[in-house]
């Protein structure tokens, strides 16, 4: 099955907690503080891989945790840093923040990583909070929350020719012929239901990646169909062929087929039709389809588009791509086939190159510029400072985190934790709310008088 968007969660592992702790060693009577620090976090980490094929997985699973890390130990031991997931991912996800829809990250090389949740920082043992002034530290300081996200995972096919056109063409015939690929195919509107892809061999250790495109009707731009989730799948094609009925077989005009398809790829994107580059005009073995071409020919002609016949294939133009040169003016293969009987298959598989070669591959997508993924984190981390009555209540990642390792009846932590919270900014603002005798100031459930 092929899966092409997942919505999932994923929580970057915590960090240890410093450890308070004491040496206890013979004829050491005063030994000190020896707490060790905690491990750090395990990150989860997204990465391209070419062998897989589809997100099912996600769609099953929609939770992801990397581990966390271990807390420190006496006698200055750290703890054990947790483990990072690893999410193989198929080439050509685009990884979006799910609230705002932003892209974070374009997955489009094989063995690329993306980092989507940071593993929460270890903290530090009471090792380190020994001074002059303080010999016997009772505190030490927690680790980090690890990242939060929720995102989406949407998948976007990495091929170089897309096949377009309206349902029950040939292209999935065309497409099997070519590549050796099984699609399912049968005389019905719809057969393909899901994006196929085969790999063109033209010898010579030379190949190039084709893709059926499913479900282009009209209005598939708005929705319409099936057209609306796999338009996006020929965002990443180098070149475009589009497959014509030209026998107009279920009633249908060829002239009006390939305006429609047109139509529908620039309302997509107004990029998406110059990257048409062949006509298959098949199906050229039934009744009508000699009349048609001579039609489909002329109206072109009248609108000023540029037909050119296929040129006899050259070997070594195969073992040397065929670039276009820049002044030649833009212009349009017509090629009559048959799929049914596999007439002028063997040219469009070279056309198709030569289109393929004359394009630098990039994998760009239409998508908005990749944003920073950090200012989403910032949503999870933002401390709130509220008045209800006589209670203000201070809440958030941040100083859950400080709190949690508050001993509220040692006179250093105490102090520790309170110089922490005007470092932050915190007890500015929880002033600005005048507080009084009669105020309670909760923080993350430790309750005091305000003074």
């Amino acid at each position: 099955m092929f899966i092409d968007t997942a919505k999932i969660e994923v929580r970057a592992g915590n960090g240890g907690d410093g450890a308070i702790s004491w040496r206890r060693e013979k004829y050491v009577p005063d030994g000190g503080p020896d707490g060790g620090d905690g491990g750090r976090g395990g990150s989860i980490i997204l990465e391209a891989d070419q062998d897989v094929g589809t997100l099912l997985d996600f769609k099953y699973h929609p939770i992801y945790k990397a581990e966390s890390g271990e807390p420190g130990r006496g006698q200055q031991q750290f703890g054990k840093a947790g483990q990072d997931l690893i999410l193989k991912v198929p080439v050509g996800t685009i990884v979006r923040e799910c609230e705002s829809g932003a892209a974070i990250a374009d997955l489009r090389e094989d063995g690329q990583q993306f980092v989507v949740a940071k593993g929460g920082s270890g903290g530090k043992g009471n090792v380190h909070f020994k001074s002059s002034i303080r010999q016997a530290p009772r505190f030490a300081k927690p680790g980090g929350f690890g990242q939060q996200l929720k995102i989406i995972l949407e998948v976007k096919l990495i091929a170089d020719v897309g096949l377009v056109g309206l349902p029950n063409v040939g292209k999935s015939t065309i497409l099997s012929i070519l590549t050796h690929a099984r699609p399912k195919i049968a005389n019905y509107h719809f057969t393909t239901l899901e994006p196929n892809l085969g790999v063109v061999d033209m010898g010579a250790g030379r190949s190039y990646i084709m893709a059926d495109i499913p479900g282009l009707i009209e209005g598939a731009s708005q929705g319409a169909g099936l057209g609306h989730d796999f338009l996006r799948h020929i965002e990443r094609t180098r070149a475009l062929a589009h497959v014509l009925d030209m026998s107009g077989s279920e009633g249908r005009d060829p002239i009006e087929d390939f305006d429609l398809i047109q139509e529908e790829l620039l309302e997509y994107h107004p990029e998406l039709p110059k990257r048409l580059r062949v006509i298959v005009a098949n199906k050229m073995d039934l009744p009508g389809a000699v009349e048609n071409l001579e039609r489909f020919r002329h109206e072109m002609t009248k609108r000023g588009v540029t037909l050119v016949t296929p040129t006899e294939r050259k070997e070594e133009e195969i073992l040397h791509p065929w670039k276009e040169p820049q002044e030649q003016e833009a212009a349009l293969t017509l090629l009559p086939v048959s799929a049914a009987t596999t007439e002028g298959l063997e040219a469009l598989r070279y056309e198709l190159w030569k289109a393929v070669s004359s394009v630098e591959k990039t994998n760009l997508t239409f998508d908005e510029d990749i944003v920073d993924v950090e200012q989403f984190y910032r949503r999870d981390t933002a401390v709130t400072v509220t008045r209800k009555g006589h209670r203000i209540t201070v809440s958030g990642e941040p100083v859950a985190n400080l709190a949690k390792k508050l001993i509220i009846n040692d006179g250093a932590s105490v102090q520790f934790f309170e110089r922490s919270l005007e470092q932050m900014g915190i007890m500015d603002r929880v002033r600005a709310l005048d507080p009084t005798e009669d105020d309670v100031i909760d923080i993350e459930g430790f309750e005091f008088d305000w003074l």
